[in-house]
Order: C-alpha cells, then structure tokens, then sequence
C-alpha cells in the first residue's frame, strides 16, 4: 500500500495513502533502520522523507513500520444510484458532483459491461447501462439534503431510474456488488485472465479521457469493463485477454497502451494508484528525457 502510493474509493473524501501516514520505519540498502518522521502533526525539519519514501516501489528501502492517522467515522451517509444513456453523461455528472462542494466519500463510476458482468456473478437485474455509485456523507439532514442535490445534478445530464438507501443492510449490499467487481468479470469470461489497468487524469478531463477510452474498448475483439473512482479522475478497465493466444495478449498491450497515451495527453499519469512496477515505465513521465 505505502511503497505504491496506493488509495482506493475513499480517496476523494480522505486522500490516497500519502495523505494517511505520520512516519515510516524502512531498512535501507546498507541495512541500517531509519524513522521518518515524528508523530508532530507538522514539522518543517529537512526533507519530508516520508512522502519521498511512499510510492518509491522498494527502490529507495523496505517499508517495516507504518503509523497511520485516525480518520473520524461520520455521524451517517447515504448511498445513492443512478444510471445514464451514456458514460460521458456518467462522468460529466462525477464532475459537476464534485466542483458543486458537496460532500462525498465515493463517487464510483461502472460502465454497461461491468453492470452486466456484477447481474451474471450476482442474479440480479439491474439496469445494464452506465451507472454511477455515491456514498454522501454527514449529519443525517445533511446527507439527505445533499442527495437531492446529487439527484437534480444527475436529471440535468439525463440520469434515470436514481435510488438512494439508507440501512445498513441495503448499503452494504450495494458496496459488496462493486466491491466484487473483479471476480465478477473473471467469472465472464472463465478462459481467460486479467490485465487490470488504471490511468488518473484532472477531473476536468475525465469524461474526456474515459470516452477516448470506450470508443477505443468498444471496437476491440476483447471484453473489457471500465470501473472509475470518478471523483478524482481516475479510473480503470479491466482487459479480459485469454493468455493462450499472443493476438489476445497483443491487443490487452495495445489497448493499455492507448489508455496511457491518452492520459498523458490530458496531463494526467500512467496509474493513479496501481504502481508503476515494469509494465508501466515507458508512461512514467520520469523516464522522459528533454
């Protein structure tokens, strides 16, 4: 998680992991045994070696130690659906949720082809169109007052069929769905295996860079369902390819690569929270030269 910079769907209400650890403990190359950090809340002593060290990927030492910070669970929230004839309608309203300063914890983004593999995995019916999930959050007058909100956004950009809940039962069914997106899709298309991408852009341009994307997807022999962590621009196609056939693992590369170019070329980066490992170097813009 720290040697990745990773972060999840509640990054956009509490930030990816670099805002979410105090120190680290890591064993250098020499072998000697360093602490980052104080538990000051803020400290102008030098480098911050802390951020220098999460998202390094092992190559500056082995993370041993993490001290994380406390985020304070809110008094209630509300988890609200909503579907769309489109996904550059699905994003634009991502968008507009987020520069209108309501407060959410989740905005998650699913394309038609990931509502269809989650009815298969799960038995149910839901809509097969391109859907966004929120999670908002607050006092209990507040959270409701803030869904209405979203719900208006959302007819403004041609959203349908918005439903809301409130139990802790009916949410939790609703977050298990997307949670699991992943083992729904492998169980599509059992043959094969996945090549799970991700590429993060400003969110000024995501229904831009995520359309790019879909035409691109949509005409390729292969199956790939999109999921976004839509409300800080980043998001992710996971690439059915079956890794017996070299065409299939040609166009996964080909279509990943188009992802990245695209990303790079709405100021955005090569993964927004998956690492830059060896599959990812050629995008890493720290690999360019001037």
């Amino acid at each position: 998680m720290c040697a990745t910079r990773c972060s999840g769907s509640l990054a956009v209400r509490y930030g990816t992991m670099r805002d979410n650890v105090i120190n680290l403990q890591v064993v250098l190359a020499n072998g000697d045994v360093v602490k980052t950090a104080s538990r000051a809340r803020k400290s102008a002593a030098g480098y911050d070696l802390t951020r220098l060290l999460i998202g390094s990927e092992g190559t500056l030492g082995v993370i041993t130690q993490v001290t994380l910070r406390l985020q304070k669970i809110p008094e209630s929230n509300v988890v609200a659906m909503c579907n769309f004839p489109t996904i550059k309608d699905a994003a634009d309203v991502a968008i507009a949720t987020m520069h209108s300063g309501i407060q959410v914890s989740r905005v998650e983004l699913l394309d038609e082809v990931q509502v269809h593999a989650i009815n298969i995995a799960n038995g149910k019916d839901l809509p097969e169109f391109p859907t966004l999930m929120f999670e908002l959050v607050g006092t209990e007058a507040y959270a409701r007052e803030q869904t209405l909100r979203v719900q208006n956004i959302s007819k403004e950009h041609h959203g349908f069929d918005f439903v809301f809940v409130e139990t802790p039962e009916e949410k939790e069914k609703l977050w298990k769905m997307r949670k699991e997106a992943l083992w729904a899709n492998l169980a599509l298309e059992p043959e094969c295996e996945a090549m799970t991408t991700d590429v993060c852009v400003p969110l000024s341009h995501l229904a831009e860079v995520i359309a790019r994307s879909k035409a691109e997807i949509d005409s390729s022999p292969l199956t790939c369902p999109v999921i976004a962590h839509a409300g800080d621009g980043n998001f992710h196609t996971v690439i059915l390819f079956n890794p017996e056939k070299e065409e299939h693992r040609q166009e996964a590369e080909r279509l990943n690569k188009f992802m990245v170019d695209a990303a790079l070329l709405l100021e955005g980066t090569c993964t927004g929270e998956h690492g830059v490992g060896t599959g990812k170097m050629k995008g890493n813009p720290s690999s360019y030269t001037i």
